[in-house]
């Protein structure tokens, strides 16, 4: 994470593309962040986009009052707010499995439990943590320099950073709130399901560029005093990942559509795209190493560098077992 790379993110107005007008958003759309985040898939960029712009986003937009829309989205617009979400409490991805709790003293939420895999945890300013109360799950929106609130940063596979937070009888005043005194299990999955989706947008740009750099690879690397391209079996290899590729570009685009026309099978969408987007960046990351062979698990080879930040995305939000699971059930099976 590059805080100057930020700025200028923040200065072409990318921090907005997704937030409507009202709240000082360009109102561009998710079509049109999918095509930056698919970018920086290509490019392998560390930056909040998927944590604050998406994630947190997401979960003040649907949940949050109008006055809390209001402030909350506006910083996050002109750059003065850096949210994530810690949602995680295992290993495994279960954000509807939340043990923290959030108990009402006085005028004050009294918040307990501890978070992991929290994006960008580190770096960000607000952090929207799910707990239960006496009326379910609810989210609130904790500062990072809370005291009794400790951070742990992680560094991944991918280099990229995760942090554990802790939550030691936290206390947020009761306007920390997001929203109404409800329920949000709903809320909270739809927008896990806009993050899914903008994050198989990424991940379809890294398994592309993954693609392209291997079949370039493939028609200059020579053996036997030929291009090794030219050996069908690697031939037929690259034809099935072109196709694959192609069958989740399909699905990155209808999802996005999904959520910009706000229809109401974005979860079956969003856990058929990941699963699948999932399944395909490890098989195009995979082949990638063995095409180039030993030099792509080295580090002078930047190939390497696709394939680490794969096995991340892939677990990030639940993997394809689990969206197939959940595609599953939804489906009725």
């Amino acid at each position: 994470y590059d805080s100057k790379v930020w700025q200028e993110m923040i200065d072409m107005g990318w921090a907005g593309l997704n937030i409507s007008e009202e709240y000082g958003g360009l109102g561009f759309g998710y079509v049109g962040l999918g095509q930056i985040l698919e970018e920086t898939g290509k490019t392998l960029t560390a930056s909040p986009l998927i944590s604050n712009v998406v994630l947190g986003t997401a979960l003040i937009d649907l949940n949050g009052s109008e006055s809390q829309k209001e402030i909350l989205l506006s910083e996050i617009v002109n750059g003065n707010l850096i949210t994530t979400a810690a949602l995680d409490e295992s290993n495994q991805h279960k954000p509807l499995d939340v043990k923290t709790t959030a108990t009402l003293d006085g005028n004050e939420y009294v918040i307990s439990g501890t978070k992991k895999f929290v994006l960008d945890g580190h770096i960000a300013n607000q952090i929207i943590v799910s707990a239960n109360t006496s009326k379910g799950i609810q989210l609130f929106v904790v500062p990072s320099e809370s005291v009794g609130l400790n951070i742990t940063k992680r560094i991944k596979m991918d280099h990229r950073n995760a942090s554990d937070i802790a939550f030691e009888e936290v206390r947020v005043p009761a306007t920390a709130r997001l929203g109404a005194d409800v329920d949000v299990s709903e809320n909270l999955e739809k927008a896990l399901d806009i993050a899914r989706v903008c994050l198989s947008a990424e991940m379809l740009g890294a398994m592309q560029e993954s693609f392209d750099r291997t079949v370039a690879y493939l028609k200059e690397r020579q053996q036997f005093g030929v291009p090794i391209g030219i050996f069908q079996g690697l031939q037929h290899r690259a034809a099935h990942m072109y196709c694959e590729i192609e069958l989740c570009k399909g699905l990155v685009l209808k999802a996005l559509q999904t959520i910009d026309n706000n229809d109401s099978d974005l979860a079956k969408l969003a856990s058929s795209t990941k699963a699948k987007c999932g399944e395909v960046l490890q098989l195009v990351t995979n082949e990638a190493i063995q095409m180039f062979g030993g030099i792509g698990m080295t580090d002078d080879e930047e190939i390497g560098f696709f394939l680490k930040r794969a096995r991340v995305a892939q677990q990030t939000f639940g993997d394809y077992n689990y969206h197939y699971d959940r595609y599953a059930q939804i489906c009725g099976f």
